[in-house]
């Protein structure tokens, strides 16, 4: 059984580290990854152009348990914004800092980049 959790977690990581390599060709300055606070964890925090971006990595082999971008739910989304704004507080953003979820959906071989997945 723990063998299993550790594939999925390094097969995650390299949904992640895809995320990342992808994210950067395309502009955004990767600022942070994998930020964790009691509250919860945040996969990737970056910049692109004026704002400061919160990404939720989902990852889904076959749509048999739904597609990636349908995994990141309200309970999900209330806990990114709270991690957020944690990490706003402890690093000295101002509060009107442009801020912004999205959401890379990862479904098989197939990425997508939602900007603004969800409202804070």
């Amino acid at each position: 059984m723990e063998e299993k959790r550790e594939s999925t977690r390094t097969l995650g990581a390299r949904k992640e580290e895809a995320a990342v390599s992808w994210l950067r060709k395309r502009g955004v300055r990767i600022i942070e990854r994998n930020f964790r606070c009691k509250q919860g964890e945040i996969d990737i925090i970056g910049r692109d152009g004026e704002y400061l971006v919160f990404f939720e990595v989902k990852y889904r082999k076959n749509a048999a348990a739904g597609s990636a971008s349908e995994a990141v739910g309200t309970g999900k989304q209330k806990k990114i914004r709270k991690v957020s704004d944690f990490y706003r507080m402890i690093h000295g953003y101002p509060l009107d800092t442009p801020v912004r979820f999205d959401v890379i959906a990862i479904d098989g071989a197939q990425l997508e980049w939602i900007r603004n997945a969800f409202g804070y």
